[in-house]
């Protein structure tokens, strides 16, 4: 039962077998490279620990060129403009650079919880 559970969501969620996820997966597309962004720009430190350690972790080029990406986006909505047709069509809004690093920090967060150690880092309300 499970198994097929699994292969019905396995469905769902592929572009390339599902035509609904396919439309979907343009429309996100289309609206990241209006704006100049990556799918992975969307992550947020501030909602889960994991992702912070994970841009931790990544070369200081990856995250600048991230943080310039954002401010050149948020730049870009508050003129109310997009980017230029030329600049559109050279943007790869599904090159990941953040995915590795956070499977990579989520597994080492499963491990250390499933040997009973203390999490490295905690939500703390200040």
């Amino acid at each position: 039962m499970s198994s097929m559970m699994s292969a019905l969501s396995n469905w769902l969620v592929n572009p390339r077998r599902n035509p609904l996820a396919r439309i979907h997966m343009h429309a996100v597309s289309s609206r990241l490279r209006k704006y100049g962004l990556r799918y992975d720009d969307l992550y947020d430190p501030y909602f889960d620990l994991d992702i912070k350690e994970a841009l931790g972790r990544l070369p200081r080029e990856v995250v600048d060129a991230r943080i310039q990406r954002l401010k050149r986006a948020m730049d870009l909505s508050m003129k109310h403009q997009y980017l230029p047709e030329d600049l559109q069509a050279a943007q790869t809004p599904f090159r990941g650079y953040l995915s590795d690093m956070l499977a990579l920090v989520k597994k080492e967060s499963a491990e250390r919880e499933a040997l009973g150690a203390l999490p490295l880092y905690q939500r703390t309300i200040p």
